[in-house]
């Protein structure tokens, strides 16, 4: 599940690894804030899991 990045050359947000705009790399921008009611909470860890485990770091 990819999740929302920014790119910090031309300050817009998408969900591509590299920024269709100016073709410079993306970040995330902040972690997402904690809530005890997080509703997508299962599948961004099942996500980063996934990311993990395709690494080879799980």
């Amino acid at each position: 599940m990819p999740s929302l990045l920014y790119c910090t050359k031309c300050k817009t947000y998408t969900m591509e690894k590299e920024c269709k705009v100016c073709k410079s790399k993306t970040i995330e921008p902040k972690p997402p804030k904690y809530s005890p009611e997080d509703k997508f909470g299962d599948y961004r860890r099942q996500a980063k899991s996934s990311e993990y485990k395709e690494k080879g770091l799980l």
